[in-house]
């Protein structure tokens, strides 16, 4: 047989080899070569179906999913081989997912090697399995299980994969599934029962799972895929599960999701070093909350941290959080103690001074090694500027907590070497972090794209919206929290610092939204000093709305002569969603983003933007374009002189 599918026999035992590099998707080739194959195969004694390379099946190629599936479609082969009149062994190995899984349940016997992971993943795309994931998955474990592996999308070793696997081995897969075909008899998991569970038990875990993700999305079609699996004869399930597989896959959120994956894939591959580097040790400058937690990442990683503070306090505080997580590094006041690093990670106070203070002194300790840079907004390029070698200089943005957002965005200075790129590259593979190359502006991309959004926030609570309003519905619309509750936790100084450095650049025909500073002036920091946009009695994380935030957002409005007018949740989420997009767009125009991808890569991984619109570029492009040119008028009128345009056509 020619194709990504081909038979060998190992005596009377055919094994159909799937080969479909790199990682072995299912694709409609795969599919036919298997029917093929299957066919082909009714006389030898058994068949063991395996993966050439590292993975039986990986999953589906979702390049398939934009469209029409192609035929044939994955249930015409898996019911192919429960007709089998042979017994057919599943050989598992590498990542078995989705699809993948759902091959190796239709065969009669599942025999792993040790080390290898399944998992049905679809729910992560906002789906829910499609050829029978659910339905075979009941006959082997109880439904409550069943419910949680759909909903969670977490891949689990097969060595925890207790009732799905039949036999794990530690070697020669191939080897031992021949020999167990040779005694394996037909065990087709349709024609046995579904199990009921514990009483009760079902019903608790839909509720949880429901109470933590909300009825929206694959949650709800799950927990009724389960309960029709356990309730009707599988054929009949499995309509159902197919029928909500392709209902969901044709939903504007798996869209937006796989956008997203495949947005991830491109910033990854954009990403990688073109020279791994092995970082043994890393240096990390600044023992505040940032630098501890980028100190406990490396270190988590298993790298050896120096971290480096003048005050001793700050440090002994630093070094006891990253204890606690069962990690140890390595303290110091003296710059001299980084010398022989790896890579030096500067995290200091957001001061251009104090920053390149510090990177001019560890550049002389440390002389051939990068040095990247923790800020949030400052110039990348004015600070190598200090540095004897500006292309050892790169900006490393972490996002809080440093320790878990699963992106990192990296700055390329002017001079930013191929060399420095690739450390922090390293570095982002190391830490299980999504890379994504930025240019050089005031905020880069996540912040400069955020500070739209919440300049707009601001905008509206001037207009006629309160805090609580404008927070409740971005919660609505699925952001993980409200701009004025992430800026409590902040720190409202933070954002003021930087309009600070902003102040000699503005124009006074800017529309300049105060309220902010106002809070800042009479202190109210955030959460840190229990007060800010709203209040927090006696240390509490819970934002209590306060009289006085309202008397002095009236205030303001009272100084600038506006009236305020009602403002209703769909205004408030086109709004900020229109200017998160155009913003994006003019990142774009100047080259400081790469591909929309990118810019959507951050603001969902490390911004709170919800998953499930794709991010703002995704979101543009599902908007009609006329509704979005009249929104992008509204905008306009909104912010009046200054506002800038940005081509649409550019998000796509």
């Amino acid at each position: 047989m020619s194709g990504p599918v081909r038979i060998e026999r190992d005596g009377d035992i055919a094994v159909i080899v799937i080969d479909n590099p790199p990682v072995n998707a299912s694709t409609a080739a795969v599919r036919r070569g298997l029917l093929d194959a299957l066919h082909a195969t009714t006389d030898d004694r058994a068949v063991v179906l395996i993966g050439a390379g590292k993975h039986l099946v990986s999953g589906s190629d979702l390049r398939e999913f934009e469209g029409e599936i192609p035929e044939p479609q994955l249930p015409e082969v898996l019911a192919a081989i429960e007709r089998h009149p042979r017994p057919v062994v599943a050989a598992i190995s590498g990542s078995t997912l989705g699809g993948g899984l759902e091959l190796a349940l239709a065969c009669d016997l599942r025999i792993a090697l040790k080390g290898a992971r399944v998992g049905l993943p679809e729910a992560g795309l906002g789906m829910i399995p499609g050829a029978g994931g659910i339905v075979r998955t009941v006959r082997l474990l109880d439904p409550d299980r069943v419910l949680e592996l759909v909903v969670s999308a977490t891949p689990v070793d097969v060595a925890h994969a207790e009732g799905l696997i039949d036999l794990v081995v530690s070697e020669r897969l191939r080897d031992r599934a021949v020999a167990a075909a040779r005694t394996a008899t037909k065990r087709v998991l349709t024609e046995q029962p579904a199990r009921a569970g514990v009483p009760g038990r079902f019903e608790e875990t839909a509720q949880r799972l429901l109470a933590r993700h909300g009825a929206t999305g694959p949650v709800a079609p799950a927990i009724g895929a389960v309960l029709t699996a356990t309730a009707v004869p599988a054929r009949a399930a499995l309509r159902h599960e197919r029928a909500e597989f392709l209902r969901l896959r044709a939903s504007p959120e798996a869209a937006a999701l796989r956008h997203l994956f495949f947005a991830r894939t491109a910033a990854t591959r954009a990403g990688k070093p073109a020279v791994e580097r092995k970082l043994r040790s890393v240096g990390v400058i600044g023992a505040g909350t940032m630098g501890a937690g980028i100190a406990r990442a490396f270190a988590s990683a298993g790298v050896e941290v120096v971290l480096v503070d003048v005050d001793a306090g700050m440090l002994e505080r630093a070094r006891a959080a990253v204890e606690r997580s069962g990690n140890d590094v390595r303290t110091s006041t003296r710059m001299a103690d980084l010398a022989g690093v790896d890579l030096v990670v500067e995290a200091v106070f957001e001061d251009h001074d104090v920053k390149a203070e510090v990177l001019a002194a560890a550049a002389a300790v440390v002389p051939d090694v990068p040095l990247a840079t923790n800020t949030s907004y400052l110039d990348v390029d004015a600070l190598a500027a200090v540095t004897p070698d500006p292309s050892r200089v790169l900006g490393m943005h972490f996002l809080a907590p440093a320790h878990r957002t699963a992106v990192l965005e990296v700055v390329r200075g002017r001079e930013t070497s191929s060399d420095a790129l690739d450390h922090a590259f390293s570095a982002a593979r190391l830490l299980g972090k999504t890379p994504v190359v930025v240019g050089v502006c005031d905020g880069f991309v996540g912040n400069r794209v955020f500070s739209a959004y919440r300049y707009q926030c601001e905008l509206l609570v001037e207009e006629g919206a309160q805090p609580r309003q404008v927070d409740e519905a971005l919660l609505g619309l699925g952001f993980a929290m409200g701009p004025f509750a992430v800026a409590d936790m902040s720190g409202l100084d933070v954002a003021w610092r930087a309009r600070r450095r902003r102040d000699a650049g503005r124009d006074p025909r800017e529309r300049y939204p105060d309220v902010a500073d106002r809070l800042v002036e009479k202190g109210r920091l955030g959460q840190k000093t229990g007060a800010g946009w709203y209040r927090y009695p006696d240390g509490a994380r819970t934002p209590h709305d306060d009289p006085e935030v309202a008397r002095i957002i009236a205030e303001s409005r009272a100084d600038k002569g506006i009236t305020a007018r009602p403002i209703g949740p769909g205004e408030i989420g086109e709004r900020v969603l229109t200017a998160m997009a155009n913003e994006a767009a003019l990142l774009l125009a100047e080259g400081i983003a790469a591909r929309p991808g990118d810019v959507d890569v951050l603001l969902t991984r490390g911004y709170g933007f919800p998953e499930r619109l794709g991010g703002p570029c995704h979101w543009a492009t599902t908007q009609p374009p006329e509704k979005l040119a009249e929104a992008l008028r509204r905008l306009e009128e909104a912010v009046g002189w200054g506002f800038r345009a940005g081509d649409p056509a550019l998000l796509r």
